[in-house]
């Protein structure tokens, strides 16, 4: 008796230190969409403007890995971007292993002969993969400032122009700019990606940088001071995201960075489930590592307290994810405990809890469509799916946060493939690239399946107010796990 007691008491306040961790987790995101509102603002402008005969020296990376269906769209992307030509560099740093070399040379030698000022460097080896590559190439740079953009972008051709003035003020280290999605109604896949990534561009970014907290450079779509670079130490490979452990340093160091909202350079996103969880995978664990490796530097420094806070909930957000499997597995144990439990309980403690998280989640994503989108009501049709893809994921990015917080080595830069694909009629499967195979959709299905089961044993036990809830982990683990899989085959 005494045994199943101590069980009982186990179960439930797991579940409930669970719940309200992540009901903080939640708070913070509402806490975003405040600090949103309350510096809600045009760009900033900036302080003065370079005049036409002391226009800095820039140079542009493009960093690549076997990007075969993308390489010479980016290149082309490129080579239109409006800016000096006597004042502007294009390094492609190419690490590939395949048909890209080919195509880059003889893009490169194309771009070449029209006056561009392009080079081609390749490395035979991939040590420390994209950051390795943009350390390399910055020893042979002849910018005072640097540019970076990914495979899969295709920035607009006055994106230099609108971003260089800014550093007229001596302290701005770096400016990024807003992603945009090129393929963002290809699928409803690449809809919820997009929805995603606009929340954090929208809400997080303008937020932290209006309020003067800590913000990252997002890897591409960015320019960097040159010294701001070196003076933080320069790229480091022991994280799988170099640009958020690099702004943070920056930061650190006193460097300044903006963000402007209302300058957009687009991507491609991935249109397979498999490279869309690869991706989620590499960020989350780098920002893990990150986390490891900067938490203490960043609680010792001289920063305010508001900018500390808010760095420690920027880098741990991926914990919520190793927390909601946790409350994923003792949901069932849980309910099959509480049938003594009354609703007086159930209203006074679960419901706010979960309303918290949820509520807080779905808020973020409205304000956000809100904001940039003319037509935002079918945000709405959407936002379930979106949430479930959210728990989908968890087991992915435990792995990821788990790998993190106990591997010897930052791992292997693992890139998202690319496929070049834009418009809905555009086919990928016959395309060569392919995420990597684990077992983890076969997972993923198990724990839909498991999802099914504790619905039905809530409607029998009249646990009526937890089956929208468990609806929403048995979609999401569907949604993905059969999405993964279908794919694959």
């Amino acid at each position: 008796m005494l045994k199943w007691f101590t069980l009982e008491h186990v179960l439930i306040t797991s579940y409930l230190v669970i719940l309200l961790t992540l009901a903080l987790y939640g708070f913070h995101r509402s806490m975003l969409v405040w600090m949103y509102f309350r510096n809600r603002r045009p760009d900033p402008e900036p302080q003065n403007v370079f005049q036409p005969e002391d226009m800095p020296r820039v140079t542009i990376q493009l960093p690549l890995f076997n990007e075969m269906y993308v390489a010479a769209r980016l290149l082309e992307s490129i080579a239109k971007i409006e800016y000096p030509r006597d004042r502007l560099e294009i390094q492609v740093l190419d690490d590939s292993t395949d048909e890209t070399q080919e195509i880059c040379r003889a893009k490169v030698a194309e771009l070449a002969a029209t006056g561009i000022d392009i080079k081609y460097l390749h490395r035979v080896d991939r040590r420390g993969f994209k950051a390795g590559a943009l350390e390399e190439g910055l020893e042979a740079a002849t910018g005072e400032f640097i540019m970076v953009f990914d495979a899969d972008f295709l920035p607009s051709p006055d994106v230099l122009e609108r971003t260089i003035h800014h550093f007229t003020h001596p302290m701005v280290g770096m400016v990024q700019v807003r992603w945009g999605h090129v393929n963002r109604d290809y699928s409803r896949l690449t809809e919820l990606q997009a929805m995603m990534l606009d929340g954090h561009f929208v809400i997080e970014h303008t937020a932290r940088h209006r309020s003067g907290r800590f913000f990252n450079f997002n890897g591409t779509a960015g320019i960097w001071r040159r010294i701001a670079i070196d003076d933080a130490g320069g790229w480091s490979h022991d994280t799988l995201t170099e640009d958020m452990d690099l702004s943070y340093r920056a930061q650190l160091r006193g460097w300044e960075f903006v963000y402007l909202k209302d300058v957009v350079a687009s991507a491609e996103l991935p249109v397979e489930m498999n490279a869309f969880k690869s991706q989620q995978f590499r960020w989350a664990k780098g920002s893990i590592q990150v986390a490891k490796k900067l938490l203490p530097t960043i609680w010792r420094s001289k920063v305010s307290f508001g900018i500390k806070l808010e760095a420690f909930f920027h880098l741990t957000n991926n914990f919520a994810y190793p927390l909601l499997l946790l409350l994923t597995i003792i949901l069932v144990p849980n309910l099959l405990v509480r049938p003594r439990h009354g609703w007086q309980e159930v209203l006074l403690i679960d419901l706010p809890l979960f309303f918290g998280t949820t509520l807080s989640i779905a808020t973020f994503y409205i304000t956000c469509q809100r904001e940039i989108q003319r037509d935002w009501k079918p945000t709405l049709r959407r936002l379930p799916l979106m949430m479930s893809l959210g728990i989908g994921l968890c087991i992915n990015q435990t792995r990821a946060v788990i790998e993190a917080l106990f591997g010897a080595t930052s791992g292997e830069f693992i890139r998202t493939p690319k496929h070049g694909v834009v418009r809905k009629f555009e086919g990928w499967t016959a395309k060569r690239y392919r995420a990597v195979k684990t077992i983890i959709p076969f997972v993923e299905i198990a724990f839909a399946l498991y999802f099914a089961g504790a619905t039905v044993l809530a409607a029998s036990a009249g646990h009526y107010v937890s089956i929208p809830f468990l609806l929403l982990f048995l979609m999401g683990f569907g949604y993905v796990g059969v999405l993964s899989l279908h794919q694959t085959r």
